[in-house]
């Protein structure tokens, strides 16, 4: 079930999920998220215990928990965490936990294609999940194209530029060779950042 740290007020038509490992939170986590919110009513940062393929690296759960809501800090955005870490599993377990309401995954272009060509065991699996949720996809590196059978369930979003590059991979590397990383994180999980990957 969906545990939360932060939840929103007021019941949402649309929810927006946006699951990461947030290894940790960047500027880019929340530009997608700000960017949703003109396509719907909350989002929901969404943190798995476990991860379908990866396991937990660097920050702890506990951790990345801690800055992710620090960082997700507006009213329109919830946080939480999931039992499940593949999208059919985090959307009903929204489900359980919101009642009636119609689901969007948020994502960027390079997640989008993971997302949609990640073996199922079934070729048809992905294109099944789409009857409970649609996807919301922002440009990262150019426009996702979605393949034609899944288009109606695949939609842009539209976010500012300049976070085509920008990773949580690159901030846990800019900070282990030494380099400026701290303008890519939000100000508020700086000193957090500082702390947990500092220790490295």
């Amino acid at each position: 079930m969906i545990e939360f740290t932060r939840r929103a007020d007021g019941i949402p038509r649309r929810l927006g999920i946006l699951p990461g490992t947030f290894n940790p939170p960047t500027l880019a986590h929340l530009a997608l998220a700000h960017a949703a919110t003109a396509q719907v009513d909350e989002v929901l940062f969404v943190l798995p215990r476990l991860f379908p393929h990866k396991l937990y690296e660097g920050a702890t759960f506990a951790e990345r928990m801690e800055m992710l809501t620090a960082a997700a800090d507006d009213s329109r955005f919830s946080v939480g965490s999931s039992d499940g870490g593949l999208f059919i599993e985090i959307a009903r377990e929204c489900l359980e936990a919101y009642g009636e309401v119609e689901l969007s995954f948020l994502c960027g272009r390079d997640a989008a294609e993971r997302i949609v060509n990640w073996d199922y065991g079934d070729p048809a699996a992905f294109a099944r999940m789409l009857d409970e949720f649609d996807l919301r996809v922002a440009s990262r590196g150019g426009a996702y194209e979605p393949p034609e059978h899944l288009a109606p369930r695949i939609h842009a979003l539209d976010m500012e530029s300049g976070y085509d590059e920008l990773s949580a991979t690159e901030v846990r590397e800019r900070i282990a060779r030494g380099e400026p990383w701290q303008h890519l994180v939000p100000a508020v999980i700086v000193p957090m950042v500082q702390r947990i990957y500092g220790r490295t």
